[in-house]
């Protein structure tokens, strides 16, 4: 994605607070090309993927016009939650990475919810016993 003057902050660098919606972007694109994507999720089994916990670490900054690619991969899964590491990267370089534990609960009440089977095959992970 490329970086845009409403990106920036003042000083002309991406607003930290900017990298949340890029990598939130990135999941989501990850997740629909697992064939899980929110509104589906939401309709068919009445559930939503949400944040459990996020931990960024800011290695550079990015600046207007700068091309950023985000990549997703599986850190591990257990039966209501994965992890993911991403990292945004411009040129190959790394400028940012974050872990992320994704919760599956139910769109009524918040409450953790074991992930779709569909969705850990494709994952490729095995559900532990609680």
């Amino acid at each position: 994605m490329r970086v845009y003057y409403e990106d920036t902050d003042f000083s002309g660098v991406v607003y930290h607070a900017n990298y949340l919606r890029f990598f939130e972007r990135a999941r989501t694109e990850w997740l629909r090309s697992l064939g899980c994507d929110a509104a589906s999720l939401k309709r068919e089994h009445g559930l939503a993927m949400a944040l459990r916990h996020m931990e960024i670490d800011f290695l550079r900054p990015a600046r207007m016009d700068d091309m950023i690619e985000i990549s997703v991969a599986l850190a591990h899964a257990k039966r209501a939650h994965f992890v993911l590491e991403q990292e945004a990267r411009i040129e190959g370089e790394p400028i940012a990475r974050t872990r992320v534990q994704v919760a599956c609960v139910a769109c009524e009440g918040f409450a953790p919810r074991a992930i779709p089977g569909f969705l850990l095959e494709k994952l490729g992970a095995s559900v532990k016993n609680p």
